[in-house]
């Protein structure tokens, strides 16, 4: 056994002195669906609903002492927030300042008086600078969400007690990748035991930074960054996780789209009851893509995290119902006469309805333009809707998948 293999089962069995282990079970639902054994390992059951406790233990039971510091505004700063309040160690919370209430709050109640928290910095860059910037002058120690080896130990735990649970590695693992953490530390212990079932990497299609780290042979740091999926929307993969993954092959990585995301969390929520935040449900996401791949067989599939807030459930609505093609935006160029609203409605079909209906401005005397957002029941019938459109002369524009529109008007 090497020294890795050796430490991820000494943390592993650390662990047990402050959580069990999380649930490893079949999901019947998704076995149904797909043709597979599919089971979900349930890192979104931790006592902070994220596997990034296991990291913070491990990284923090290995200091020498003294006071900690992370920078997060989401599980990172929730784990390191927790161990603090069970270790009795004092650590500082650094959080932009754009940072939800709900996940201020929580971090507070984890950490209890043992944390203070410190709101700075518009964007997280800003944040993690002014982390760093107070490690360097007060000798706290920073803690990675992911960039650190005794990080990447402690998460290789899943894959720990993944084996104990399964009785052996499944045919295929699927994990997601963010900042690599959690990825590297189950590759490099199921490697180190001879255990080594199939793997698929899934991040998001506008996170993904493990990908173009591959096509460049090293991290690089993304020009754009869709944060949608919070939890695992990261703009540079891990130095230190990237050397673990470096000889993945392309062709087992997965990069899903955000929009696609939220049908799946909509559908473990209301079918399972199954609460996950966007990143949590990537792998089970992928499950669509993979379908070819994993009929008859054994499939687990990490999901990393349930802090879900519930205020961002019409977004992840409006996301699921633009991706299955049941929701679309218009401009429409409305003829300002008695009679044309009537007109446009005779348009309609029995399963469509105006979900949004503004009158942007006067374009000329005698037209303006109107905001329309339109859902329906079957995809169909917006090419009927257009149809008859241009049939009855509505100038008109479709802005659903315009993002510089959308984001303006939307």
């Amino acid at each position: 056994m090497t020294d890795f293999a050796a430490g991820a089962e000494a943390a592993t069995a650390a662990m047990r002195d402050l959580f069990a282990p999380t649930p490893c079970a079949r999901n019947d639902y998704l076995s149904d669906r797909f043709g597979a054994d599919i089971w979900l390992k349930r890192e979104d059951l931790t006592p902070v609903r994220s596997y990034k406790l296991r990291g913070a233990f491990n990284a923090m039971r290995k200091l020498p002492g003294g006071r900690v510091a992370c920078a997060s505004a989401g599980n990172h700063a929730q784990g390191v927030a927790w161990m603090c309040r069970h270790l009795g160690v004092a650590g500082t919370i650094f959080m932009p300042v754009t940072t939800p209430g709900q996940k201020i709050d929580k971090t507070r109640l984890f950490g209890g008086e043992h944390v203070e928290i410190v709101l700075t910095g518009d964007f997280f860059d800003a944040t993690l600078a002014a982390a760093q910037a107070h490690c360097a002058e007060t000798g706290a120690h920073f803690l990675s969400p992911f960039d650190d080896d005794r990080v990447i130990e402690g998460q290789a735990s899943v894959a720990v007690e993944m084996l104990e649970q399964c009785g052996g590695p499944p045919d295929m693992l699927v994990v997601p990748v963010g900042g690599g953490g959690l990825s590297a530390g189950m590759r490099a212990y199921l490697r180190a035991v001879g255990q080594m079932p199939e793997m698929r990497y899934v991040e998001p299609a506008g996170g993904a930074s493990f990908s173009a780290a591959l096509a460049h042979g090293g991290p690089v740091t993304l020009d754009a960054l869709d944060g949608f999926v919070d939890g695992a929307a990261v703009a540079r993969i891990g130095v230190r996780p990237f050397e673990i993954l470096r000889d993945v092959s392309p062709d087992h990585l997965l990069r899903v789209p955000e929009n696609r995301i939220c049908i799946t969390i909509q559908e473990l929520l209301n079918t399972e009851g199954i609460v996950l935040e966007p990143a949590g449900a990537l792998a089970v996401d992928a499950l669509r893509d993979l379908a070819p791949e994993i009929a008859g067989r054994r499939v687990v599939c990490v999901t990393t995290g349930g802090n879900f807030d519930f205020e961002r459930l019409p977004e992840v609505k409006e996301r699921a119902m633009r991706f299955a093609g049941l929701k679309k935006y218009y401009v429409l160029r409305m003829p300002q006469r008695p009679g044309a609203l009537r007109d446009f409605l005779d348009i309609l079909g029995p399963g469509d309805d105006i979900a949004r209906f503004e009158y942007l401005k006067k374009s000329a005397r005698n037209f303006g333009s109107v905001l329309i957002g339109i859902e329906t029941t079957e995809p169909e019938s917006f090419a009927r809707l257009e149809a008859e459109m241009d049939r009855r002369g509505f100038a008109w524009r479709d802005l659903t998948a315009d993002p510089t529109l959308a984001d303006l008007l939307i």
